[in-house]
């Protein structure tokens, strides 16, 4: 079977980082399918009012390890070009797969890269398979936006969503039941899984008696770093680590306690887990949150908010769930937990194979029928 993935949902030059969960899985579903991934790259005028905040022109010469890929520029305007940069897209990016003769498309993130992925499959005759992973589904700010997704996910042969609160959303979009399947995300076991705390501290050069809240993520305000700040200034003898880089990032320098670790590779954020007692994500809107996963497989309870497929993650086996947008709730569930024994052993075994498992399961029933 020879797939073509079409996705921005992907390393960059500037965001090497990017897209795990697609790459975890097309890593796995690489010894069971021919896998080809074309890569959007908005391009965008250097007047700076016609282009997103903080925007860096990609190289699209770059090339990520362990896939062949393309890197596809298509020319777009900041918020003006929205309802057409789908068919833009489609021009660009369908002479490269009439040339790449997939027997199907796979799409990660809906706009505009499913809508190209889409009409592209119909117009090259081969069935077309688009993920939600989140944000694409559940953030559309604008009407065309909505529609154009809903469109998306209509004229697709299968929906994929990485948690059943997205595949409600979906069907709340009017897509048929049977079309949408919840696949949940896995986990890299090799570098996630249970360790020393201690030995952890050490290798980072924390200290061995303060109780470490551990975020992972980008720096946005949207990521409930507000609301944790002021949650962790009333918590004695407590250490906050932010692991990631982003917007956010003045708004937490100079903070007594605060720990700013940057950026870090899978095996750095292991690390940090290993070595931080609880895990939180107070996020405002979440799909299936790598980071949760990768918390739970290191042993590590968490504290985050009850949003998006959180909940199908974190019960109270394993965690403390409390309401966005609320610092004193936060600040109880952290205290909770920080007070709280917890299993030592990891608290998630879904692993990134069993992702591509059923992925693969779900091509071959769209090419069957």
């Amino acid at each position: 079977m020879k797939i073509a993935v079409v996705t921005s949902y992907f390393p960059k030059s500037t965001r090497v980082y990017d897209g795990n969960s697609a790459v975890q899985t097309l890593k796995h579903l690489q010894s069971r399918a021919e896998i080809e991934v074309f890569c959007p790259i908005a391009t965008y005028p250097r007047i700076r009012r016609f282009a997103p905040p903080a925007y860096r022109p990609e190289d699209p010469n770059f090339r990520p390890p362990h896939f062949t890929t393309t890197y596809v520029s298509y020319p777009a305007i900041a918020g003006l070009s929205r309802a057409i940069n789908g068919r833009t897209l489609t021009a660009r990016i369908l002479p490269l797969l009439r040339a790449a003769k997939p027997d199907l498309i796979l799409n990660y993130w809906l706009y505009p890269d499913g809508y190209a992925a889409v009409a592209s499959a119909r117009k090259l005759s081969v069935p077309s398979i688009v993920c939600a992973i989140g944000s694409d589904l559940r953030a559309r700010n604008d009407a065309v936006t909505k529609r154009l997704v809903r469109q998306t996910m209509r004229r697709a042969d299968a929906v994929i969503t990485v948690s059943e609160e997205l595949r409600k959303v979906a069907l709340d979009e009017g897509i048929a039941p049977a079309k949408v399947s919840t696949i949940l995300n896995g986990c890299d076991h090799n570098i996630f899984h249970p360790g020393d705390r201690a030995e952890a501290r050490r290798e980072l050069g924390i200290s061995q008696d303060s109780k470490v809240i551990l975020f992972v993520g980008s720096l946005l305000e949207t990521k409930g770093l507000r609301e944790l700040i002021e949650a962790f200034r009333q918590l004695p003898n407590t250490s906050l680590a932010i692991v990631g880089q982003g917007p956010f990032e003045a708004h937490l320098k100079d903070r007594d306690g605060v720990l700013l670790a940057g950026r870090q590779d899978a095996n750095g954020v292991a690390r940090w887990m290993r070595a931080c007692d609880v895990f939180c994500l107070p996020s405002y809107s979440e799909g299936c949150p790598n980071v949760v996963v990768e918390a739970l497989s290191c042993g590590r309870p968490v504290v985050a908010t009850n949003v998006g497929g959180i909940p199908e993650l974190v019960n109270e086996s394993c965690g403390i769930l409390v309401p966005p947008r609320d610092a004193g709730k936060l600040r109880a569930g952290l205290e909770s937990a920080l007070a709280r024994s917890w299993p030592t052993g990891s608290m998630f075994t879904r692993s990134w194979e069993d992702v591509a498992n059923e992925t693969f399961a779900l091509c071959q029933r769209v090419l069957e029928h």
